[in-house]
C-alpha cells in the first residue's frame, strides 16, 4: 500500500482506480478505512478512489502525542499530496464530515465537491451531547461504548457490519474513543451545525448527504427545507437500518455518489 507522511507519522492509504475527480474516502473517529470495504471497488471500477487510515488507526502510525480534527486535516492534505491528484472529493463518513469542509476551506476548487455520509447534520442532540461526555469519563466510557454498538447494531444481521463495530470500532480503547467524544463535541460547539457551517462557505460547495437513519420524517424533512433555499445541497436516503448504509446497501451507495460526481 502507498504510504504518506503527515507531521512526522505514516499515514497508510489505498489507491485504486482511475479519474478524477478522485473520491477521497475518510472514516469516522474509531473506524478504519475498512468501513468502505464494500464500496471501494465499486467506486473505483469508474474512478481514481483514494481510502486512508488516519494516525493511531488500522495500518498507519501511531502518534507520539494527542491529537485532534486539526491533526486529521493534516492526514488527509498529506494523502492527497502523495497520491499526486489534482482534484478531490471528500466522501467523509459521520464527523469525518468536519475534515471534509476543512478541506473545501483549504483546497477550494480543488475540492469541487462533498459528500457526507450518515452525519447529524442539524443541531446535536441533547442525549449525543450527554454520551460524548461519557466517552471521556474512564468509570462509565465502557458501558456507553457497549449501550452505542448495541443501538447501532439493533435488528442488524449483518455480520460484515457486525464485525466492523464490534471488532474493528471495538478495538479502540479509552484514550481514543475519549479523544473522538472531545473532539466532534468542540466541533459542534465551535461551528453549530454542519449545514450552517457549508452555509457559511463562499462559493458554496456542491454537497450530498447520504444516509439512512434516523428514518424520522422531521429530520428528512428539515434537511428538504434546508435544500429548497439551498440548491447546492442534496439530502438521499437509502433503505438500511443502521448507521453505516455502506455495508447494507454498498451499490446503492457508491451508485448515489457516482451520479452526484458525475452531475454538471
Amino acid at each position: 500500500m502507498p504510504e504518506a507522511q503527515s507531521e512526522g507519522v505514516r499515514i497508510d492509504y489505498a489507491d485504486l482506480g482511475k479519474g478524477e475527480p478522485a473520491l477521497l474516502l475518510l472514516p469516522g473517529w474509531c473506524a478504519t478505512r475498512s468501513a468502505f470495504a464494500k464500496m471501494i471497488d465499486l467506486c473505483a471500477a469508474h474512478r481514481r478512489v483514494l481510502a486512508l487510515d488516519w494516525r493511531g488507526h488500522g495500518s498507519s502510525g501511531a502518534p507520539t502525542a494527542d491529537f485532534g480534527t486539526p491533526a486529521l486535516v493534516e492526514d488527509a492534505l498529506a494523502v492527497i499530496n502523495a497520491s499526486g491528484v489534482t482534484q478531490v472529493a471528500p466522501v467523509a463518513l459521520s464527523h469525518a464530515g468536519w475534515v471534509g469542509i476543512e478541506l473545501r476551506r483549504r483546497l477550494a476548487e480543488l475540492v469541487p465537491k462533498l459528500a457526507l455520509i450518515d452525519w447529524i447534520v442539524l443541531d446535536l442532540p441533547t442525549p449525543f451531547l450527554s454520551v460524548l461526555r461519557a466517552l471521556q469519563d474512564p468509570i462509565h466510557w465502557e458501558e456507553t461504548r457497549k449501550n452505542l454498538f448495541s443501538a447501532w447494531l439493533q435488528g442488524i444481521s449483518n455480520p460484515e457490519l457486525s464485525s466492523f463495530v464490534l471488532n474493528d470500532m471495538g478495538a479502540f480503547g479509552f484514550d481514543m474513543w475519549a479523544r473522538a467524544g472531545r473532539e466532534i463535541m468542540a466541533a459542534y460547539t465551535q461551528h453549530g451545525n454542519p449545514l450552517r457551517t457549508l452555509e457559511a462557505l463562499a462559493p458554496a460547495v456542491p454537497t450530498l448527504h447520504i444516509y439512512a437513519q434516523p428514518s424520522d420524517p422531521v429530520y428528512w424533512q428539515a434537511q428538504q427545507s434546508f435544500s429548497a433555499s439551498h440548491p447546492w445541497f442534496t439530502a438521499r436516503r437509502v433503505n438500511a437500518l443502521s448507521h453505516f448504509p455502506m455495508f447494507e446497501e454498498p451499490e446503492e451507495m457508491a451508485q448515489e455518489i457516482g451520479r452526484f460526481l458525475s452531475a454538471s
